[in-house]
């Protein structure tokens, strides 16, 4: 019998962190100057989830566009990247961030920001 390598939490909890760092970048809450700003110093390879990766990227890429047009546009830019099943709604979902979730999807982002630039003071402590 095959022994199957289990998910493990640690996987779990990378892909989650991930997830909400992603959907604090699409949030309203988030000003487009401070998407900008955190896009900047987020080196994409922090992403290990290839999908996760393409749509940092594509968020990127728009620059500092309000949260409701890159909701519009990225969706079909995640499309031409190679990934035709992306829905954004479910990707994001619960789709809204409430202001009280806004402070632990920033420490989420702080955390892999300290990913991106190991070799500096972090940022999450």
């Amino acid at each position: 019998m095959m022994n199957l390598p289990a998910h493990s939490q640690e996987s779990d909890g990378r892909l989650q962190l991930e997830r909400n760092t992603l959907r604090l970048l699409c949030s309203v809450l988030l000003k487009p100057g401070t998407r900008l700003e955190i896009c900047r110093l987020l080196d994409p390879a922090v992403f290990h989830d290839p999908l996760r990766r393409v749509v940092f990227e594509e968020i990127r890429a728009l620059g500092a566009v309000e949260s409701r047009r890159l909701r519009e546009l990225l969706p079909a830019r995640v499309t031409n990247r190679g990934f035709p099943e992306f829905d954004l709604h479910d990707f994001l979902a619960p789709h809204d961030v409430s202001e009280a979730e806004i402070d632990k999807l920033f420490e989420g982002a702080l955390l892999l920001l300290d990913q991106s630039h190991p070799d500096e003071e972090q940022l999450a402590n």
